[in-house]
């Protein structure tokens, strides 16, 4: 692995699961400066969905679009008395696999190299489903771009949308300490909606730094917003979601410092 001394770097994943990647970057010498901007939550009124999950033997694929879908909405599942057999399971990427994975089941469906919803689309199972009945478990919200998709190849397509995205409220001092200390290297930002907290969370105080600071990003699009919102320097893409892509930008970041 990578040797990180000297890096200090600001991960705003939900607290619970943040821990493999502050454990990566402490271990390789870094400092990881945990500032969550996102928590989940269960819905605010679970009856729809426990409703919707009481007739699943109607489905023929579930979707988990991310670990998260995985661990709140199986809890969900198995109080509506679990997994019909012949539902097949797909996933987006491997922490939702591996999400998947530790209770009990595997995905059937899985794209092997980039993990998002056009690799999911991809796959030649998510090809063939026209008459299919197709639940996706996620979030409050989100891109559309996964159920319109399906749905254009032929497939009815529900949400079942078991936990909400919540702005924590946190203490921003020590974030702002590392800052004014001018020791802050990158900050790690995993969504869209994580970038928009940030920097709302930072306040009118907190936004020259922020909008000075190396962000480490997963997807196109956090590159674009941060563009629009008046982010100085290019954002930095890991090629997957993975903590390991993360730490291989982190090392390439280390690297170009020393340089």
């Amino acid at each position: 692995m990578p040797d990180l001394s000297g890096l200090t770097v600001v991960i705003t994943r939900p607290r619970l699961q943040a821990q493999v990647l502050t454990d990566l970057i402490t271990a390789n010498g870094g400092t990881a400066v945990l500032f969550p901007v996102i928590e989940i939550a269960a819905p605010a009124d679970p009856g729809p969905l426990m409703a919707q999950l009481n007739r699943l033997d109607e489905f023929d694929i579930a979707i988990f679009i991310s670990a998260n879908a995985v661990t709140t909405g199986m809890k969900f599942v198995q109080a509506a008395g679990g997994l019909p057999t012949r539902l097949q399971l797909a996933v987006v990427g491997d922490a939702t696999a591996r999400a998947l994975a530790n209770v009990g089941h595997q995905a059937d469906i899985h794209p092997k190299n980039k993990f998002n919803s056009e690799a999911l689309l991809a796959v030649e199972e998510m090809n063939n489903v026209a008459g299919k009945k197709i639940i996706i478990f996620r979030g409050d919200g989100g891109r559309e771009l996964l159920a319109d998709t399906l749905r254009s190849r032929g497939a009815s397509v529900e949400y079942a949308e078991c936990y909400q995205r919540v702005k924590p409220d946190i203490d921003v001092s020590n974030l702002m300490n590392h800052w004014q200390n001018n020791d802050i290297d990158a900050i790690v930002v995993m969504s869209n909606q994580g970038l928009r907290n940030l920097q709302e969370m930072v306040g009118k105080a907190g936004q020259t730094y922020l909008h000075d600071s190396q962000l480490v990003v997963i997807s196109e699009r956090t590159l674009k917003l941060a563009q629009q919102s008046g982010f100085s320097k290019q954002a930095l893409i890991a090629i997957t979601a993975s903590d390991q892509a993360v730490m291989e930008v982190l090392a390439g970041l280390k690297g170009a410092g020393e340089r």
